[in-house]
């Protein structure tokens, strides 16, 4: 690494730090003016206006090089928007936002721990979330949809609390699959205490994530802003078990947000534990699901075992598009190639908004890039 690829992940850590999270206004600013400037204008409290007095507290906290060095020694890094394995793709649902507040933004870089490269791991990734205070009922359903998932080669996306979360990453690891743990604090952290041994199994065959820096506590608001990424680094989201109100349903309110599929399975009519995921199934919020292969039929492609006629690939329900996802998959021939400006053009969106939404649909199997431009699967 160069001296100047050095001295710009020190500044993409120093933000990071200085922010404590998503900042749509930085980024803009980073986009706009340059990582290495902006770190400086932030520094100096001159020079950005409005963000300099906003972080002029936090200012003065520069430390980039221990977290950076810390963590390395730890096996861990710094992922940022400069690097390859960034997850550009899973971020871009974050620009199709029609209003979001500055908080609500991608993540101005990442903190991991493994070895994996996140955007591999990214690729068909589901999320599954729940409870902490999860039934048996709920934490058997959990580990049968995770493990056979996880068997199958998708990588299993959690928040590693108690319960669903905890079900989830365990049997993922059980079946010697792949499972990422998205964090509230830095990842150098282990939260809750108990979970520490699966945080470090965890890190040996996947990742551990966060936004924050290592050293970050846990926070309310942390907990809230860790689930969009759960969401965001999802190809769709499955909730097991969830009450009236709970952050499974905030996780999942993001993945609708995100354009990205929203599963709940069903459980007991007395049950409280799964009053959320009825709620969320009445409503029309998701999608029933009670099994691995239905949550592939919802997200992505899976060969078909054998036992019916199906010996293709399973395809996402159309049904599940909205907003600019639907209008640009709508504007695509059945089957010719159309460069962005001819789809733009025939859904009535400006050309920004179709580079975003082509990327998304792409990742959820419904269209493919060649050479002349962009085609439906």
């Amino acid at each position: 690494m160069s001296g100047h690829d050095d001295e710009r992940r020190l500044a993409w850590a120093y933000l990071s730090t200085v922010t404590q999270g998503a900042s749509r206004s930085l980024s803009a600013a980073v986009e706009a003016a340059g990582v290495l400037e902006v770190a400086a204008a932030i520094r100096s409290g001159s020079g950005l206006g409005e963000l300099s007095s906003r972080y002029s507290v936090r200012a003065h906290l520069d430390t980039a090089a221990r977290d950076l060095d810390r963590l390395g020694r730890a096996g861990g890094r710094l992922v940022t928007p400069d690097d390859d394995e960034w997850p550009a793709w899973q971020m871009l649902g974050f620009g199709t936002l029609d209003t979001a507040t500055d908080a609500e933004g991608p993540p101005l870089a990442l903190w991991v721990w493994g070895s994996r490269r996140i955007d591999d791991l990214a690729e068909r990734a589901i999320g599954i979330v729940g409870t902490r205070a999860a039934s048996g009922y709920g934490e058997h359903v959990t580990a049968e949809i995770a493990g056979d998932l996880a068997a199958d080669g998708w990588t299993v996306v959690s928040g590693a609390a108690f319960g669903v979360d905890a079900a989830a990453h365990r049997a993922a690891l059980g079946v010697g699959g792949t499972t990422v743990a998205i964090l509230a604090c830095g990842v150098d952290r282990a939260y809750p205490a108990a979970h520490t041994t699966m945080l470090r199994r965890i890190s040996e065959s996947g990742l551990v994530v966060s936004e924050y820096p290592p050293g970050t506590t846990p926070a309310r608001y942390r907990f809230l802003a860790r689930n969009r990424l759960i969401a965001a680094l999802s190809a769709g989201t499955v909730v097991v078990e969830a009450g009236w109100r709970s952050g499974a349903r905030n996780t999942a309110a993001w993945a609708r947000r995100l354009g990205r599929p929203v599963m709940a399975v069903p459980g007991p009519v007395t049950s409280a534990a799964s009053q959320g995921c009825h709620r969320m199934i009445r409503e029309g919020e998701a999608r029933l699901v009670g099994a691995a292969r239905d949550i592939v039929e919802e997200c992505g492609p899976l060969l078909a075992c054998g036992d019916d006629d199906r010996d293709g690939l399973f395809r996402r329900d159309l049904d599940g598009l909205s907003g600019d996802m639907a209008l640009v998959y709508e504007a695509l021939p059945a089957s010719e190639v159309c460069d962005p400006a001819t789809v733009a053009e025939s859904a009535g969106l400006p050309i920004e908004r179709v580079r975003a939404a082509l990327p998304l649909l792409e990742l959820d199997g419904l269209v493919v890039a060649t050479d002349g431009g962009w085609q439906r699967t």
